[in-house]
């Protein structure tokens, strides 16, 4: 594959990342600024995440075969011209519509890029799938701290013109692509599905990544509100640069293999990762910022780890239907996002910080103990 294909491609990845989460440190501001609840505000992350998780369904029974690089030119188009209206809204429901339309159209980029990035380069498809994992952490990274930057010393609506301008940017790049080749979308069959869920070892997995992520997204999206909370002149820049730690899924996701060879083989690295995760988020209690940013760095480090693990053993337990499996893998985890984006918002709002985080760790315990006890399924 040539190496300006591959730029195009992270580059693509990290903008489309960048809009999913550059509303999350922005919550705050925008429910006042809309002057909404905080339940209402987690949606606009939310709804992007509710996509992506039944994105394989929609697009799996009304696509077969489509081609790659005009579905992404298309739904670029739509993201470019949607951030600018964003900037523009004036009140909750447009902006909540234009966000809506967003989350319509990034799975149909994601699922895009990743089909061009393995079929571009079919003798590196590992590698390039670990740049994939790689960049769209990196985007999401990128996308709070440059969200928080731009609307603490300018204004939240230059957050999305400057999103527009670097999606503009993309679809220019993407013109240039040297792939034309189709993205074949799967079409899940009920029986299959069940087939798969009926299999222990595919339930625990899938079952396990919806907890985490739940608890991930939950903590993630109320954090602004408790940073607020604890500090009311924290500015959306300060409340971005917590989110720093997030960068250590770009760490665990290139040394899984020196992870795993480490604590042995894969449920052993999960159980450890799991324990850690719940042992941090324990922790998040504590009513002060600077704490609440070093904790953040290994949170996100005992999160990534059984991710990144999690990921790769869904994908090696059945040899036919890898498709399906890792499209169902990639549905309970969004799913696990979406509701973790919404529900403990409403939580926090009624009993506060310290009821959101004890729930979390009763689910993060309880998984756990399933864990152990079907650990020698695998």
């Amino acid at each position: 594959m040539k190496k300006f294909d591959l730029f195009i491609i992270v580059y693509c990845i990290i903008i489309v990342l960048s809009v999913m989460y550059a509303t999350q440190p922005l919550q705050p501001l925008l429910a006042r600024e809309f002057n909404v609840s905080i339940t209402k505000a987690s949606q606009f992350t939310a709804i992007i995440m509710l996509f992506l998780a039944i994105s394989p369904i929609i697009y799996g029974y009304l696509l077969e075969k489509v081609n790659a690089k005009k579905m992404l030119i298309n739904s670029s188009i739509v993201l470019f011209v949607t951030n600018i209206f964003l900037g523009l809204a004036t009140n909750y429901e447009w902006f909540l519509l234009f966000r809506t339309i967003e989350a319509l159209v990034v799975p149909a980029i994601l699922t895009s890029l990743m089909s061009i990035l393995a079929n571009i380069d079919k003798e590196n498809v590992k590698f390039n799938m670990s740049i994939y994992v790689a960049a769209t952490v990196f985007g999401g990274l990128v996308g709070r701290i440059f969200s928080g930057f731009i609307a603490t010393n300018f204004s939240y609506q230059y957050v999305f013109y400057s999103l527009s301008l670097a999606i503009l940017i993309s679809i220019y790049f993407v013109n240039k692509l040297s792939y034309e080749g189709e993205a074949t979308i799967v079409k899940p069959k009920i029986s299959d599905v069940l087939s798969i869920l009926k299999d222990k070892r595919f339930s625990t997995i899938y079952l396990l990544m919806f907890c985490v992520f739940f608890v991930f997204a939950g903590v993630l999206n109320v954090l602004p509100f408790r940073v607020k909370d604890i500090s009311s002149e924290t500015s959306e820049f300060q409340i971005s640069l917590l989110y720093l730690g997030y960068g250590m899924g770009i760490l665990v996701s290139l040394n899984s293999k020196k992870i795993i060879k480490y604590f042995r083989n894969e449920i052993n690295t999960i159980l450890v990762g799991l324990i850690f995760f719940l042992f941090i988020t324990i922790f998040l209690t504590v009513p002060n910022i600077i704490t609440m940013f070093m904790l953040l760095f290994l949170f996100c480090l005992g999160m990534f780890t059984v991710h990144t693990v999690s990921t790769g053993l869904a994908n090696s337990m059945k040899s036919s239907q890898k498709s399906l499996t890792s499209g169902m893998y990639l549905t309970f985890y969004y799913l696990g996002g979406a509701m973790g984006s919404y529900l403990p918002s409403i939580i926090y709002e009624k009993f506060g910080w310290n009821v959101v985080i004890y729930m979390f760790c009763v689910i993060l315990f309880v998984i756990m103990l399933l864990i152990v006890k079907r650990r020698r399924i695998f």
